[in-house]
């Protein structure tokens, strides 16, 4: 059963039991000979749907929607999003302490190094420091 189907029984049933009151008691009184007899045909090993559904209805009330399937769908969909924007975080923490430190060792490279600092305005130079770098 979906779930418009689901609702359409529930309108159904809460108008009748609206009515249930204006019934006549003869009335009433066959209708409950006719479940009792239902329920006496019924096989043994075939579950009450009606009461089971019911009772699971009464314990989800009782509950409250945290235990309810949706809560827990959009939990499922949540942990591990929240999993992958701490992993990519973390990523980003380590490449920029990476880069930081390249750059530390380059600065220092170049503070200790004895050329004069002309020698580092010609593209020549920077280019040769990039294949030396390889």
């Amino acid at each position: 059963m979906n779930t418009e189907d689901i609702n359409f029984a529930y309108k159904v049933r809460h108008a009748l039991n609206e009515q249930l009151e204006d019934l006549p008691a003869s009335t009433t009184d066959r209708l409950a000979a006719a479940r009792q007899a239902a329920m006496a045909r019924k096989k043994a090993h075939v579950p009450v749907k009606a009461a089971q559904r019911e009772s699971r209805t009464r314990f989800a009330g009782n509950v409250g929607s945290f235990f309810s399937f949706s809560a827990m769908g959009r939990a499922s969909a949540i942990i591990p999003l929240l999993a992958l924007v701490a992993g990519l975080a973390g990523i980003y923490q380590y490449e920029e302490e990476r880069r930081i430190a390249e750059l530390a060792e380059l600065d220092a490279a170049v503070l200790s190094d004895e050329l004069p600092l002309t020698a580092y305005l010609d593209h020549g130079f920077n280019q040769y420091l990039a294949q030396r770098g390889q």
